[in-house]
């Protein structure tokens, strides 16, 4: 679609829906602020110029079956997820098609919990560790947010934990379902003097849909909040993962699949695929309002983890790929940021600068594994540290009373060094370092012609540095230096708003160019079953519209639509065997589409009923094998009831309706066809809360 297109159907649509995210407020027929504070400071959302979605606490929580994000970020425009039944590999995120690449966990998105990072310092993310029982609300930034955040390439994600009421109260929630689900909850909040408190213990035990997909998990999140003053306050967060085993059912033939939609990749079941881990993170943060106009934020955040992996293969000491991995993983880091706030030349500015610094610290091995997941020979061992340092500053000025500018910049420093402590394979030393330095600049125009649109125009820059893992060398094995940072150029233009008469509208919509260059793509190579490793495509692009529109119907009824375009392909790629110039980028659907109608009767009963359409994408470079377009419906229903101090809340869901046969995960450019790992069927999960507040 031409730049001019794109203009007047972006002029179109807001004129005729004049029209953001659902459960916003309106009284006495003014809209709300609704404040986010993804941005880095607390913003009005609808004064970003940029695509901000907002999650509620009724989106993520009420009768949600709460096994990952993607329960919740199905309703955003922009944001594609795979991989949701297979805990192993992680659940997969990609906004406007960047993060598709990552073969397990998330890249390329910045994921943040209660404003510490959940991102390591090299990229590598994962959202294992979220209590979706105690989340308050999710902001999710479409778009590149290296200009604050660094090495992001497709946005950020930030969750926040809910804060205690002023009553305090405790909370049971137990919840079953098909295919061995099981589910327990506790958690107790309140206010006891200056010290606002919650904690939330939770237990997942699920046997999974396929062979070899189980899962334990037992999370711990709790957050403390002390108001030292009137001006100031430090923030306490802890978090405790405990994964003491989860299988890995791996991917399958489509002749597997027709055959078998249960079964797990054979060399799964043989070499026992399973993955362990636990995990402590904690988090302090202070602030403090002193004066008029200027705040000051300090954190601090340190992460333990303990890792191990049992890969569908032997290994070989020469080839340094051993089927066995474990890893003991140190990461800490601090920053902090000054706010000023007031006026210059009679007009209002906002002006913020700040720091980041991170260590990554890794201690890596791996053995051969035999059948049954016996522990072999050691195959490799290194020693793998990240360090990043980034400076950013950002201007918010007021031109006139309805238009603003932003202007960002962030200078980041991110360095990787790797010492090969086996020196016995036939490479010799295998040690290696690499370093990166990039300057992200943003520009920003935000414009206000009515009280109901929002015109905003951006520019950025971002960047991706490779991941550890994603440094593996193909060829030797060891430290791959030859592999560039991806880097990208994005151009965006968008108009949000509401109104509140007379039928309740919200609106967001987008379009965005991005050119991409050394974007960094998975292959698997012979000889390296179930492995994967990366390359630099010369250059690629991505062009696309989204649209996001809610209404309250009726008092209790209301509909919210999002729909995603997206042109992803490679405009300069070729190895030395194959030309993929002009193909699509595999992983990424062209149409997305999420509608969704929900009724709350004022006497407690509650009905939700969604409808995903994802269109057909392609699972490798060539555009060789393509998946099919499908079309999944889940349908919620509950009841509220409140009785003195104690509130009860029975639910019960219904999991892809119309029984569609889907692919939940596609492994992009797999060896031997193994690029698919099917979906469950139908399937009910039902539960209760039962909730008593301590007036």
């Amino acid at each position: 679609m031409k730049i001019r297109q794109w203009v007047s159907a972006l002029a179109s649509a807001a004129f005729v829906c004049s029209p953001v995210p659902a459960q916003d407020r309106f009284s006495d027929g003014e809209v709300d602020e609704i404040i986010v504070s993804s941005p880095r400071v607390e913003t009005d959302l609808m004064r970003v110029p940029g695509a901000i979605s907002l999650i509620t606490e009724e989106d993520i929580q009420r009768g949600q079956q709460q096994l990952t994000l993607d329960e919740s970020l199905v309703r955003v425009p922009g944001v594609f997820m795979q991989n949701r039944h297979n805990f192993s590999q992680a659940l997969r995120i990609s906004i406007r098609g960047f993060g598709a690449r990552s073969p397990f966990g998330i890249r390329g998105i910045k994921l943040m919990v209660d404003g510490v990072p959940a991102t390591l310092p090299d990229g590598q993310g994962n959202v294992d560790e979220i209590d979706l029982g105690s989340t308050q609300r999710i902001e999710v930034i479409r778009g590149p947010a290296s200009s604050l955040y660094g090495s992001a390439s497709a946005g950020v994600i930030s969750v926040f934990t809910e804060d205690g009421p002023e009553t305090p109260f405790a909370q049971a929630r137990v919840s079953a379902g098909e295919f061995g689900y099981r589910q327990y909850q506790f958690k107790a909040g309140g206010e006891a003097g200056r010290l606002n408190y919650i904690a939330s213990a939770s237990l997942l035990d699920l046997d999974g849909y396929r062979e070899n997909s189980y899962i334990e998990r037992r999370v711990f999140n709790s957050k403390l909040k002390f108001d030292i003053n009137s001006h100031s306050d430090l923030t306490a967060t802890l978090n405790v993962l405990d994964i003491p085993k989860m299988g890995d059912p791996g991917a399958l033939t489509a002749a597997e699949v027709a055959t078998n939609r249960t079964a797990a990749n054979p060399g799964s079941v043989l070499f026992d695929g399973s993955e362990g881990r636990t995990q402590q993170r904690l988090g302090l943060i202070y602030r403090n309002a002193f004066g008029e106009h200027h705040e000051i934020t300090l954190r601090g955040y340190f992460t333990w983890l303990d890792f191990e992996n049992k890969l569908p293969f032997p290994g070989s000491v020469e080839l340094s790929n051993g089927g066995q991995v474990e890893f003991d993983r140190f990461f800490a880091g601090f920053g902090g940021q000054y706010t000023y706030s007031g006026d210059v030349l009679g007009r209002s500015m906002r002006f913020i600068v700040g720091i980041d610094r991170e260590l990554q610290d890794d201690d890596r091995r791996r053995y051969q594994n035999f059948a049954g997941g016996v522990r072999g020979a050691l195959t490799f061992d290194q020693r793998e540290e990240v360090s990043s340092t980034g400076l950013y500053l950002q201007n918010e000025f007021a031109v006139t009373e309805n238009l603003e500018l932003t202007l960002g910049l962030r200078y980041d420093e991110v360095g990787f060094e790797v010492a090969d402590r086996f020196l016995l394979n036939n490479s010799g030393d295998d040690s290696g370092r690499s370093r990166f330095d990039e300057i992200s600049p943003r520009i920003g125009l935000l414009w206000r012609p009515t009280d109901y649109a929002n015109i905003y125009m951006a520019w950025s820059t971002a960047f991706e540095t490779p991941t550890t893992t994603e440094f593996a060398n193909p060829i030797g094995g060891g430290f791959n230096p030859g592999l560039r940072n991806q880097t990208a150029t994005s151009y965006e233009l968008g108009v949000k708003g509401a109104i509140s008469e007379p039928l309740s509208l919200k609106y967001d919509i987008a379009v965005f160019r991005v050119f991409i260059d050394d974007e960094l793509v998975p292959f698997e190579a012979d000889g390296f079953t179930g492995r994967t490793f990366f390359q630099n495509a010369a250059e690629s692009i991505r062009a696309g519209f989204e649209a996001g529109l809610s209404a309250q119907l009726l008092d209790n009824l209301s509909v919210s639509v999002s729909y995603t375009h997206i042109d992803a392909e490679f405009d300069r790629f070729q190895t030395a065997t194959q030309n993929f110039d002009g193909n699509r980028v595999p992983g990424v659907p062209a149409d997305q589409f999420y509608a969704e109608l929900s009724y709350a009767h004022p006497r407690g009963w509650f009905a939700v009923v969604d409808l995903l359409q994802v269109g057909r994408f392609f699972a490798d470079n060539a555009n060789l094998v393509v998946t099919d377009s499908y079309r999944v419906s889940t349908l919620r229903l509950g009841y509220d009831s409140v009785l003195g101090n104690w509130e009860l809340s029975p639910f019960v869901g219904i999991n892809n309706l119309f029984d569609e046969e889907f692919h939940s995960n596609v492994r992009i450019n797999a060896n031997f066809g193994r690029f698919f790992e099917p979906a469950p069927g139908r399937n009910i999960h039902g539960g209760v809360t039962l909730r008593y507040s301590f007036q």
